[in-house]
């Protein structure tokens, strides 16, 4: 490979790179993390400019970076949060734990609705320093990409409120944000008795203004018996679609109405929870090219039994993604490391499927297949060094974090980047 170095290129030398592309094979014809060992990482500006052995080029005055063989992976990704909100359901869940059923502290205005409120209450600037610590705990253990959803406004003003947050975030830290409108999220109290309407709300106002503004970039819906319901849900994508909006949705957590086959329609990003998944709907996001993104954590929390269909998933090659789906109410959890061993512990994927689906499963959920997760020419160079021999050291031992270096767009960035935040505050 012919390549003519520039002096502002930057070499990380003798690295251990946990590539994760599926197109590097061994000598068993497995990916194993798509590793390379002996390898240089050569950065130019913002992007990865070539992956070559040791040695390979002349660096002429490249600075040069030697990692002393520790381990080098794409940076995480962490494709379903809801990162911006009001208040915290603490107090809530005590009382579940407690005996307490969520029928009775919904009825006395908890739940999803207490988050609403809160929401609404809250300032732009409460809003903002509340997730910036939830934001400094994922950039701390090497989240570089992540997307955050609206849906605790439900309607236009707070909606706005909550992505214009989404925005400053986005402004103020080393980390891409892709955020979603997930104003279908729940019918909000004053549509109690009319949901319809409120989808016409959704459909012909908050949707077109706030893609207009550019506030977010893909759509949302959380259909489901609690939720809204098939049609309510096709309602929403073909307003989406006349707008060129992707779409994707919470879909099958807690009973199968067939939103999977409905996102699969659209040839949407993802499906995201699906406890519930039939192999009919299975085949339907096969054939659509659409992720499933599993939320281990949300099942924890919530003390499931059901889970979703891994092993029909990977006979179907559906690619499997994992997140946090950080929020309030069941999964309130900002470590993806956490949620990586929660997947392999329990859903029984392999540590490598956990790590695909956090770097090149989770870019493609978030539509950026071609420029995320993976280590490769053309790439950004969103990647982290680990004080780690292999990648499965990184959701094994939990509580110590193994982060050396967090490199976003091809600059180090670190953690005294965290404290200024926190200082602004």
């Amino acid at each position: 490979m012919s390549i003519e170095l520039k002096d502002s290129d930057v070499i990380w030398r003798n690295a251990r790179l946990a590539t994760m592309n599926p197109i590097i094979k061994h000598m068993d014809g497995k990916s194993h993390y798509g590793m390379l060992e002996q390898h240089d990482l050569i950065v130019r500006d913002e992007k990865i400019l070539a992956v070559l052995p040791t040695g390979s080029i002349p660096t002429h005055q490249s600075e040069i970076i030697d990692v002393k063989q520790r381990l080098i992976t794409p940076g995480l990704i962490d494709c379903h949060t809801h990162l911006v909100f009001g208040g915290n359901r603490a107090s809530e869940w005590e009382q579940r734990l407690n005996g307490i059923s969520y029928a009775e502290i919904s009825a006395k205005g908890g739940g999803i609705n207490a988050t609403v409120n809160a929401t609404r209450n809250s300032s732009s600037q409460q809003l903002e320093i509340a997730a910036q610590k939830r934001l400094n705990a994922l950039i701390a253990e090497g989240v570089t990409t992540v997307e955050m959803k609206s849906g605790y406004g439900l309607d236009l003003e707070n909606e706005e409120k909550q992505l214009n947050v989404v925005r400053a975030l986005a402004q103020k830290n080393p980390i891409e944000i892709s955020p979603t409108l997930l104003s279908a999220h729940a019918v909000p109290p004053e549509y109690k008795h009319d949901p319809d309407a409120y989808i016409d709300l959704v459909c012909d106002s908050i949707l077109p203004t706030l893609w207009q503004k550019r506030l977010f970039e893909s759509v949302d819906v959380f259909c489901e018996t609690v939720g809204f319901n098939l049609s309510q849900a096709k309602r929403l994508f073909d307003a989406a679609k006349r707008l060129g909006i992707p779409v994707k949705g919470h879909v099958e957590q807690l009973s199968n109405l067939g939103g999977s086959e409905l996102v699969a329609e659209y040839r949407g990003l993802s499906v995201d929870h699906i406890e519930y998944l039939d192999e009919k709907g299975i085949e339907a996001i096969g054939r659509s090219g659409t992720v499933a993104v599993l939320l281990p954590g949300a099942f924890y929390f919530l003390k499931e039994t059901q889970r979703p269909p891994v092993a029909l998933l990977r006979q179907y090659g559906v690619p499997m993604a994992i997140s946090t789906d950080f929020n309030p109410g069941t999964s309130p959890f900002t470590s993806l490391r956490l949620i990586m061993n929660m997947a392999c512990v329990q859903f029984g994927l392999t540590p490598e499927e956990a790590w695909m689906g956090v770097t090149t499963h989770a870019a493609r959920a978030l539509g950026r297949a071609d420029s995320h997760g993976q280590l490769a020419a053309g790439y950004m160079a969103d990647f982290i060094v680990w004080d780690a021999h292999n990648p499965v050291d990184i959701l094994y031992e939990l509580g110590r974090n193994p982060l050396d270096y967090r490199v976003y767009r091809g600059e180090i960035t670190r953690h005294d980047h965290l404290n200024r935040v926190c200082d602004n505050e």
